[in-house]
């Protein structure tokens, strides 16, 4: 593996962690709050944003306009029993959602989340630095690299994921600020 797939692969966690963060709910409303609700669509789990268009009209309301009316309610059920803790309003025609203020209380269980999800993204990069690692290993063993390049080549991949670990850590501290900021 060469360093910029293991660079390439690397940002892609990070990109993967950023992605996660986005779901977790601030004290505004964001349409990708919703990007992991699925809905169940004849037969099929279909992601909510392909069945419909999200906006936000104000700070505090999402609404959703689906495509197919016929699948109103089926959205509406996807969106109530999710774990997002979001009430839907159905006037027939649009899905409004009243995003509350956040209390002292949920901003402390988002922060906990987003500190989990930070968690799984620096546990995937140490899972990309165990193969390129194990594949330094083999190459030296093989003896296709001496042991100074080995050395070398160990201590660029564990720089390379200090590097993006803290990427993690800075993204996660700005998304705890955002949670945080009443």
């Amino acid at each position: 593996m060469s360093n910029q797939d293991l660079k390439t692969n690397m940002l892609k966690s990070v990109e993967a962690t950023q992605r996660t963060f986005a779901t977790i709910r601030t004290g505004r409303a964001n349409p990708s709050l919703l990007d992991r609700i699925n809905v169940e669509y004849y037969g099929t789990e279909t992601p909510l944003k392909s069945l419909a268009t999200i906006s936000t009209p104000d700070s505090q309301t999402i609404a959703i306009q689906p495509f197919d009316i016929g699948s109103i309610s089926l959205i509406e059920k996807a969106i109530a029993t999710s774990d997002l803790g979001l009430t839907p309003n159905n006037d027939g025609k649009i899905i409004r959602i009243n995003v509350p203020p956040l209390t002292e209380e949920r901003r402390k269980e988002f922060c906990k989340l987003a500190a989990k999800y930070a968690e799984e993204g620096k546990v995937a990069l140490r899972n990309i630095r165990r193969d390129a690692i194990d594949k330094v290993k083999k190459l030296e063993k093989e003896g296709e690299l001496s042991e100074d390049q080995s050395r070398d080549e160990q201590d660029e991949i564990q720089k390379l994921t200090d590097k993006f670990i803290t990427e993690i850590e800075k993204h996660l501290s700005e998304k705890e600020a955002d949670i945080l900021k009443v």
